[in-house]
């Protein structure tokens, strides 16, 4: 059955334009999925697919990197969606780092069947703790003395050759490895996130960290240092048992948010994939001498720097002149700075002149250099002398005998007579100390003095030890007399 329908000359126009309109659309579809323009990626893309990639980690961009490392623990599923991922370890435990060769055919063929060196580190996360690395790191050792901060689980490491740990740097291990073969390293993470938070009060959040691998192949020289690939990972550290609890935690939340909320973060992936990176730069300090074999027992942590001998004496009228003015330009800043020992900071502050660095307060300090050195630099600016532990006066007897013999002669009876007493500032509160200081003050040697007595009750001579040092009064005052020792040329002192 036909159907007929006369319509009026301008519908007829309208209808001939939708006809025509129709037709060209109908037209399209057979190009656009044609062979020529048909891609399986279009596909894919479709919502329908996006769901069944939900539980793939996402990645950066499509090219392809020459390695990739999988850490073998869970990301958090309180991450938001681009940033990045957040993995949470156990102190101590063991972690695998699974190191696969994603090499195209025919890609850096000079590295076939040759070992490559990769260099594993747990670095911080945040920028403010990454320029103070050094100094935050000696104090852990200082606390920690023995303990590293990153260890290689040797036993359960799979294809790991020659590992090493050199014992100046606490943060670091180092191996070769096949890419053309199975590999598989262990790794133990010794510091937790909280030693490194700036105040400890109990709930604080713990710092992040981050683990990069730098790997490197063979030179001509036979040494491993021309760059092939660096990535990491952020991570943070518990106590043991604290990554589950908190993992756990982090679960239990996102379970309660709103499904429009639950979109806006990422979904927690078995494992985690780090991702590539800069190169880790080479510390200045860090020593370039061959790393010694790798030793799974701790070293310990020997102390070797500063003088505990009592002939060494500081210099405390140098250091006094050694204020940091106002009008200093960034370079002489940047001089005060390398003079007073804060050499780590130069960069930080350099273009701070003077008058910059002055008008920091405590509290700026502290955040910018932690707290060890962010108090003495804070000192060091403002000039301040520390106190002694104890300070005594001391005057010569015969002085004294003197000008009271003088104003005897003057007829001058009155008892205002000006006597003039040295200070005597002592640190180690010891007789060897006090002995050394009069020996300055008496501009001989202290060999020449043998012993120090103390004139007690009835005009009793007591001998002056450590003990009777430490129960001096602040501030006392002495009168000194000196008589000749009998056995030798050195003299006796006697505190009046």
């Amino acid at each position: 059955m036909a159907w007929a329908l006369k319509l009026p000359l301008a519908d007829e126009v309208i209808e001939s334009g939708l006809v025509q309109d129709f037709d060209a659309s109908l037209s399209g579809i057979g190009q656009e999925l044609g062979a020529g323009a048909y891609s399986m990626s279009d596909v894919l893309a479709l919502p329908i697919f996006k769901q069944e990639e939900s539980n793939l980690p996402p990645e950066s961009d499509n090219k392809i990197l020459p390695f990739q490392y999988v850490l073998c623990a869970a990301t958090s599923p309180a991450v938001k969606l681009h940033d990045e991922t957040l993995t949470y370890l156990n102190q101590g435990q063991s972690y695998e780092i699974r190191m696969l060769d994603n090499r195209k055919m025919g890609e850096l063929p000079e590295i076939n069947g040759k070992m490559v060196k990769s260099i594993i580190r747990v670095v911080f996360h945040d920028r403010r703790l990454q320029y103070t690395e050094h100094q935050q790191l000696e104090g852990w050792r200082w606390n920690r003395p023995g303990d590293r901060i990153l260890d290689l689980d040797i036993p359960m490491s799979v294809g790991v050759v020659d590992p090493r740990a050199n014992p100046t740097q606490l943060n670091t291990v180092e191996f070769l490895w096949d890419p053309s073969k199975r590999t598989s390293v262990f790794i133990q993470v010794h510091c937790i996130s909280t030693e490194f938070t700036m105040r400890k009060h109990g709930g604080e959040k713990g710092v992040p960290f981050r683990i990069q691998i730098d790997t490197f192949k063979e030179n001509e020289a036979g040494e491993y240092t021309e760059h092939l690939h660096s990535a990491s990972c952020q991570i943070k550290v518990f106590k043991p048992k604290g990554a589950d609890r908190k993992q756990k935690t982090d679960r239990e939340k996102m379970e309660k948010r709103a499904p429009q909320e639950k979109e806006k973060y990422q979904p927690s992936y078995e494992t985690t994939i780090l991702t590539e990176c800069s190169p880790w730069p080479e510390a200045t300090y860090v020593n370039n001498s061959p790393s010694p074999g790798f030793n799974s027992t701790h070293n310990s942590f020997p102390v070797t720097e500063g003088n505990g001998s009592p002939s060494h004496q500081p210099e405390p009228v140098a250091q006094l002149a050694d204020n940091l003015l106002p009008t200093a330009t960034p370079q002489e800043a940047q001089q005060w700075l390398h003079r007073n020992r804060f050499s780590p900071f130069c960069r930080l502050f350099t273009n701070f002149s003077g008058a910059d660095l002055l008008k920091l307060t405590r509290e700026d300090v502290i955040q910018i250099c932690g707290p060890a050195d962010g108090i003495r630099l804070f000192n060091a600016l403002k000039g301040r002398v520390v106190r002694p532990r104890l300070t005594i006066y001391v005057c010569q007897e015969s002085q004294q005998a003197r000008e009271q013999h003088q104003k005897h002669e003057n007829g001058d009876g009155t008892n205002n007579t000006f006597f003039v007493y040295h200070a005597i500032y002592l640190e180690d509160l010891t007789a060897v100390e006090l002995t050394e200081k009069l020996a300055q003050l008496f501009s001989i040697s202290p060999r020449q003095i043998s012993q120090i007595f103390k004139q007690g009750p009835t005009g009793i001579h007591v001998l002056v030890s450590d003990e009777m040092i430490q129960n001096f009064q602040d501030e006392v005052c002495f009168v000194l007399d000196t008589m000749k020792a009998e056995t030798n040329d050195g003299y006796h002192i006697i505190l009046k």
